[in-house]
């Protein structure tokens, strides 16, 4: 098996520089020893969280990429997923890490000192509660989250948190086109459309259908979304 190093060039086709490399040593040590104590994440196996977790994170870069934006929200971040590792990735980001329970966020409040990274702050709400701050509602160029939810709950926590002409990104599996497809009147509730379904090829998965859904603000959302907590999963759009 390729060494995580040769995955990110064979994946995105850079190399990581010895200081990023040894960021993500230092980010598995930790989240190893933390997942000890609370439960971060279900993997726990070292080598599974560079696959599973560091480059699934990275893949979104693909996306990304393409139309760059400086500010991040990552939704749901449970141990960082993808922000961290695309914040070590791309320095020049400025990153927002959302996470609803206290535990995680002070694990993710040490990660962030313990790598020296600036502009990372850690929020410790729910999605439809920072949604209405004006310190965040529609301030980002990207909201991105894993796989927390079906893409018409994911579309409310994320689209109150981007700019108009931003874009939000759902790391997705299989059966992602039909959902999409299933999404369209939410997306449009929200101020949204879809604008690309992009199929990744992540090392060490090739088994496993891994897709990046990509949804364009095209215009404000309205006041009433999101709804209150809890409302967006029980009644989605």
């Amino acid at each position: 098996m390729q060494s995580f190093t040769d995955s990110v060039q064979t994946m995105l086709g850079e190399p990581l520089s010895a200081e990023q490399a040894a960021a993500f040593d230092t980010y598995a040590d930790e989240l190893l020893e933390w997942n000890q104590r609370i439960n971060l994440t279900a993997v726990r196996e070292r080598e599974a969280v560079y696959t599973r977790h560091f480059l699934d994170s990275l893949s979104c870069w693909l996306a990304m990429r393409q139309q760059p934006g400086a500010r991040i929200i990552d939704v749901g971040t449970g141990a960082g997923l993808p922000g961290l590792p695309l914040k070590i990735w791309q320095p020049g980001l400025q990153l927002s890490l959302l996470e609803s329970v206290g535990k995680k966020a002070r694990f993710l409040e040490h990660v962030v000192q313990v790598l020296g990274l600036s502009n990372v702050q850690v929020l410790t709400a729910r999605a439809e509660d920072a949604g209405r701050d004006p310190a965040h509602r529609e301030q980002y160029d990207w909201a991105v989250a894993r796989a927390v939810a079906p893409l018409p709950v994911l579309a409310e926590y994320l689209l109150p948190f981007v700019r108009v002409g931003g874009y939000m990104l759902a790391q997705k599996a299989r059966g992602v086109a039909e959902e999409a497809e299933q999404s369209a009147n939410a997306f449009g509730q929200l101020g949204g459309k879809l604008r690309d379904l992009i199929q990744v090829r992540v090392p060490g998965l090739e088994d496993e259908e891994r897709w990046l859904v990509v949804v364009q603000k095209l215009k404000p959302t309205q006041a009433r979304f999101p709804r209150q907590a809890g409302t967006p999963s029980k009644n989605p759009l």
